[in-house]
């Protein structure tokens, strides 16, 4: 149960955390995405403001470089956790392609970010089977 549980891309959790704020509140989503949660001077005095999108940015990135890692490791729950990942990237797609709240460069990145996934999910499991596969 917990493997299947495990199969489930983290990026759904995204996609769910986004849509919360796109149709969650009575405030503009823009305005949301675009309010300072962490600012701090650099020692080069140059001054760093990390909004919300950019958090869900970096997320994003954190959470492709966890995908692929669960993508190396040889299951039955694999083929699962692909067929998902793209799911997930559909959903994300036809989002942005239909949604006004959700077309911003924020969640056209995360797009992207959820395609990599797909590509990169599917290479390392194709790279893995060939080794897997010994022909003589």
């Amino acid at each position: 149960m917990f493997k299947l549980i495990a199969s489930i891309p983290l990026f759904a959790y995204l996609l769910i955390a986004f849509n919360l704020i796109a149709f969650g509140g009575s405030e503009d989503p823009l305005a949301v995405l675009n309010r300072v949660i962490y600012d701090v001077d650099l020692p080069s005095t140059a001054h760093l403001a990390i909004t919300v999108s950019h958090a869900f940015i970096l997320a994003g990135i954190v959470i492709l470089y966890i995908e692929i890692f669960k993508s190396t490791r040889p299951s039955a729950y694999a083929i699962v956790d692909h067929g998902l990942s793209m799911l997930v990237f559909v959903i994300f797609l036809v989002e942005f392609i239909t949604v006004k709240q959700v077309g911003n460069s924020a969640f056209l990145i995360l797009t992207l970010l959820t395609l990599t996934d797909v590509i990169a999910g599917f290479t390392v499991s194709i790279s893995t089977a060939r080794r897997d596969i010994s022909l003589q």
